[in-house]
């Protein structure tokens, strides 16, 4: 016999004081709940209802047996509703680990929709620019620019991350616009030192579908690259800036972009988790969540037809207020 189940078949005849009546609602024959009384009264050694042809009424044992289970039963109910909404992730913590560049450029505006959509579950952002350790830190979901991790996860790449060599207008009218690669020598430079390792990073170039690099000598480098950004809007240089942090601004006309047929796209953005058959749903949302706003996502990434014209928009107005301020 199912015990929990019998007592709360007895609560429910109890409340309604039918068996027609509980075998409705349960979905059950009146046979088959006047089996299960009986068989809890034969396990109890009690009587608990009085049956005649129209109504069931307690006897004393099963009023004094009502007073015991019903408040039991209904904070066990409570309990179970808890876990299966928890389960079900209409609540709960989703812990997310990323560099603090991703999260403060890609994950934020991702987060504050996903709360929009969910704001019973709960998210911590662990911010960190060493690759994390999903079990050690308790990471549920992974985000990574570069490669893709090589660890025994799950990982998918989002979107590709484009290094665009980038000018402000107003460099560009005072320094001249570099008709190639080896022009850049008579240039200024901004320059990237990884935060890890602390090394300059060299430039990098798609040609005839390679990567080449070269070195530059920065007169000015940051350790983040939304401040090498800033140096460039500033006109310090010209400086070599991912597609997540100059997409914006190449769009909005601050930065020019050039070189624009040597683009490299080797890195990308990568979401990562470990594969558990037991993963919480809650989970399971928040990625099916960063899926559907960042595959292919535009937001973060331009077509080689668009970074064209941006290109060819831009030198043009570069020419235009240079042509201006000498006449």
């Amino acid at each position: 016999m199912n015990e929990l189940r019998a007592i709360s078949i007895f609560v429910r005849v109890a409340e309604l004081g039918s068996f027609n009546q509980v075998a409705l609602s349960q979905g059950m024959t009146p046979q088959a709940v006047s089996k299960s009384i009986r068989q809890l009264e034969h396990h109890l050694g009690q009587r608990l209802f009085h049956r005649t042809t129209r109504s069931n009424t307690l006897t004393e044992d099963g009023q004094r047996f009502l007073e015991a289970v019903k408040p039991r039963l209904d904070a066990l109910q409570r309990v179970l509703t808890g876990a299966r909404q928890a389960s079900g992730d209409e609540q709960g913590l989703v812990r997310i680990g990323a560099a603090t560049p991703v999260g403060r450029k890609v994950l934020m505006p991702l987060l504050r929709a996903f709360h929009a959509r969910h704001p019973r579950i709960e998210v911590e952002l662990v911010l960190d620019e060493k690759f994390s350790d999903l079990v050690a830190e308790r990471i549920d979901v992974g985000f990574r620019a570069g490669s893709a991790p090589e660890a025994q996860v799950v990982t998918r790449q989002l979107f590709p991350i484009q290094d665009i060599v980038c000018a402000a207008p107003a460099y560009l009218r005072e320094a001249g616009v570099p008709a190639d690669l080896d022009a850049l020598a008579g240039h200024r430079y901004t320059g990237y030192r990884s935060p890890t390792t602390g090394r300059l990073l060299p430039w990098e170039f798609k040609i005839d579908g390679m990567t080449v690099y070269r070195n530059v000598t920065p007169v000015f480098c940051a350790n983040e690259p939304e401040t090498e950004m800033e140096g460039v809007l500033a006109g310090f240089g010209i400086g070599l800036i991912d597609s997540i942090n100059a997409v914006g601004r190449l769009r909005a006309g601050e930065l020019v972009p050039l070189f624009t047929d040597r683009v490299n796209d080797r890195r990308g953005l990568h979401i990562w988790y470990a594969n558990r058959s037991n993963m919480p749903r809650r989970v399971r949302l928040f990625i099916d969540f960063a899926l559907e706003r960042l595959l292919d996502s535009t937001d973060y990434t331009l077509s080689t037809a668009e970074l064209r014209t941006l290109e060819r928009k831009g030198l043009a107005a570069v020419r235009r207020g240079a042509g201006r301020s000498g006449g």
